[in-house]
């Protein structure tokens, strides 16, 4: 189910049903309310919802997964708790896909593979680093990846993750001396001010949790730099997903 031309406000609908609400973030946006007190998707989903229903009183909308707050693409919210209860529950046992497009600085050692760290979260500072296994509060992270385009200075990474970590794409590629195009937190060496992190969710497949029909959204990101570096083609090989 690809992205069509129905909109909420100015949010693209990829998918929608009694039970479920698919559709492209945009980036720069909260998925939920945070300190900055910026308009958060969750708070204007519902709103639309409560508009194009004509409900009264709250409308109840899940969030059953999280973008990072400068990622753009495909996300799935439950439109009721049965739904979401469900979809955590396939989050949990690993059968919700996560497929992501990033733009990269350099070159990757190998043009595909599997990388596994610990990842351990400062909440204090919002920042996730690298630590040896074992280290009290680590967690695992494991994604697969493969380059699927390559320019002089970039790489362009098809990434499937396998572990939900906070900031995990970013700081595994990182480790492996490839920073995200824009990441101004783990990539401030190479980024400059102002640029917007190439990360995008692309695909997110999982079961219905009523029908049990697969469900797959997908979403491209942006034509734009540094996306825009290669051709609208190349970007077949990210829907490409192996089982």
């Amino acid at each position: 189910m690809s992205e069509h031309s129905q909109t909420t406000g100015n949010i693209p609908i990829l998918f929608e049903d009694n039970h479920l609400l698919g559709i492209t973030k945009p980036v720069n946006v909260p998925t939920q309310e945070d300190a900055s007190g910026d308009p958060d998707l969750l708070t204007l989903l519902k709103q639309d919802l409560k508009e194009r229903y004509n409900k009264p009183g709250n409308v109840y909308l899940g969030l059953v997964h999280r973008l990072d707050r400068p990622v753009g693409g495909a996300m799935i919210f439950a439109k009721t708790s049965k739904a979401a209860s469900r979809l955590s529950e396939t989050v949990r046992g690993r059968h919700f896909r996560k497929i992501y497009a990033a733009v990269v600085h350099g070159k990757l050692p190998a043009q595909q593979g599997t990388l596994k760290h610990t990842l351990l979260k400062d909440a204090r500072t919002n920042t996730v680093t690298v630590v040896p296994k074992g280290t009290a509060g680590g967690k695992d992270a494991v994604l697969d990846y493969r380059v699927i385009g390559e320019t002089d200075r970039y790489s362009l990474v098809h990434i499937e993750l396998h572990t939900g970590r906070s900031h995990q794409i970013r700081v595994q590629m990182k480790e492996m001396g490839c920073p995200l195009f824009g990441d101004q937190k783990y990539g401030a060496g190479v980024n400059k001010p102002g640029q917007q992190i190439a990360l995008w969710s692309a695909i997110a497949a999982f079961p219905h949790p009523v029908t049990k029909e697969e469900i797959v959204l997908q979403s491209l990101p942006p034509r734009e730099f540094p996306w825009a570096e290669w051709p609208a083609a190349v970007y077949d090989n990210v829907f490409k997903a192996e089982h």
